[in-house]
């Protein structure tokens, strides 16, 4: 399971007053902590305006850079941002995100292709994100079509079906699945990640079914997530399902986890 750590976006509250104070504490703290959490990838928001989001990204990722080698998710729209931020990072980063809208697949797969990343594709387009498992199927394979054309292997794409809330639709969750299998089945060098609260978002104990979808998920075919890796209990959840899977060979990762008290927190 590849998790991307969600904690350092400037859509949150504290981590924007930290971008805002060049509290660079704050966020080499979140960093680490991610890290020795577990996050294979530290996704990175500086979440401001245009006109100064280039210089907050690139602040954000040397703060980092000084204190992991935890490769960087750069999550930004802004194509001009992008392309600024890939130089000040050491290692290849990932990109967060393209879609089939034609300013995500214009002004940044190019940058993806040239720069050999790693990619979350999203699977929606101008139009916003679809109901129906075959409509996202058929973005998709847009999405797919032309990152193929740009020598990007499939690999290299991890794609989100997006997760839309249950308080908007009960059958959300089953779209989701529905649409892992159906991505896994026709595209089995893909990732497939998603944003694992927003299944949850306008609910109460939000905690409950996060754990549930990430177990569901799991077995239906995702295999990376963009999620908090301190959370203990998603960690737990976490640990069970991929024993659950057959994922963890004599229950090695398990059993290492409780003795090291990881169930105790």
């Amino acid at each position: 399971m590849i998790i991307i750590g969600e904690k350092i976006n400037g859509t949150r509250k504290r981590v924007a007053q930290a971008i805002q104070e060049r509290d660079a504490a704050f966020i080499q703290d979140l960093a680490k902590k991610q890290t020795e959490a577990g996050a294979h990838w530290l996704d990175t928001n500086a979440g401001t305006h245009p006109s100064r989001e280039a210089d907050d990204l690139i602040w954000l990722i040397e703060n980092i850079q000084a204190v992991v080698d935890t490769p960087i998710c750069l999550d930004s729209a802004n194509p001009a941002a992008l392309e600024m931020a890939i130089k000040a990072v050491k290692k290849t980063p990932m990109i967060n995100s393209i879609s089939a809208e034609p300013n995500r697949l214009n002004g940044i797969l190019p940058i993806v292709a040239a720069n050999k990343c790693p990619t979350i594709a999203l699977a929606m387009d101008e139009k916003g994100i679809p109901k129906t498992k075959d409509e996202r199927m058929i973005i998709i394979r847009r999405i797919i079509a032309e990152t193929r054309k740009m020598g990007i292997p499939d690999s290299n794409l991890f794609i989100d079906p997006l997760a839309m809330t249950m308080s908007t639709s009960s059958e959300s969750g089953l779209i989701f699945f529905d649409t892992i299998r159906a991505i896994r089945s026709e595209f089995p060098e893909a990732h497939i990640t998603c944003g694992l609260s927003n299944i949850s978002f306008g609910l109460p104990a939000r905690s409950y079914i996060n754990r549930v979808f990430l177990s569901l998920a799991m077995a239906a075919g995702l295999d990376s997530a963009i999620l908090d890796p301190m959370d203990p209990e998603i960690k737990t959840t976490l640990l069970a399902t991929e024993l659950l899977l057959g994922r963890d060979r004599y229950c090695l990762n398990y059993t290492r986890a409780y003795r090291a008290g990881v169930f105790n927190k």
